[in-house]
């Protein structure tokens, strides 16, 4: 089965159009002030008519006041809201939309067990920082300590063309969520990382499909 590519961090228009055009199944809005990626809800709005049809947009925060969430969600309409703090299932679940609950992997502790604290949660982003960092900082973590897991979920964390063909197989994650490692800049998709990118997640999918 294809690993889903989600692109997070996007703050342009033409970096949301170009990732789409290589294939990306989403694309991430970021609403949290810590991160460098941190977006108005008028450049997301924008970012949002620059999307063709069937890319998804989730909407990204971390701790943010209720009313906040509610404003974003109701002007943006993403398709899944994604929350990176001490938001707990009661928390997420009062938006009234599908969301993901990111979990700080730098101490995994029992992956499934911090998984069923959350049993509305659509899915799951297993990053590389550690609990009570944004993402977006290109930390990986051992993907050894992954049990087998059921619920859909997003490996984040130290993603980059050269090595994520070896964690989509090593792994064997729902889908790979990158941002730091397509950039020029912070915040800046590089055009030639973005290709490379999906050249490599095609390039395992044809093998897999082989083997």
């Amino acid at each position: 089965m294809r690993s889903r590519v989600k692109i997070c961090g996007i703050t342009r228009a033409e970096d949301a159009r170009l990732a789409a055009a290589l294939g990306a199944d989403a694309i991430g809005l970021i609403f949290t002030p810590r991160s460098p990626r941190c977006l108005t809800l008028a450049q997301a709005l924008a970012i949002r008519a620059a999307l063709p049809p069937l890319v998804a947009i989730v909407a990204l925060f971390m701790d943010a006041p209720a009313a906040e969430v509610m404003e974003v969600s109701a002007a943006l309409r993403p398709d899944l809201l994604q929350f990176h703090g001490a938001e707990d299932d009661t928390c997420c679940t009062g938006f009234g939309r599908p969301w993901f609950k990111a979990l700080a992997m730098r101490e995994a502790g029992d992956v499934p067990a911090r998984m069923a604290q959350y049993p509305h949660a659509a899915g799951f982003v297993l990053d590389g920082h550690a609990i009570g960092e944004p993402g977006g900082q290109g930390q990986g973590f051992d993907w050894a300590q992954l049990p087998p897991l059921t619920t859909p979920w997003l490996l984040a964390g130290g993603l980059t063309a050269d090595n994520v063909a070896r964690a989509v197989r090593f792994a064997r994650p729902w889908g790979v969520d990158v941002s730091s490692g397509v950039e020029s800049a912070v915040g800046i998709k590089d055009a030639h990382k973005l290709q490379q990118f999906f050249r490599e997640i095609h390039r395992e999918t044809a093998a897999q499909d082989r083997a």
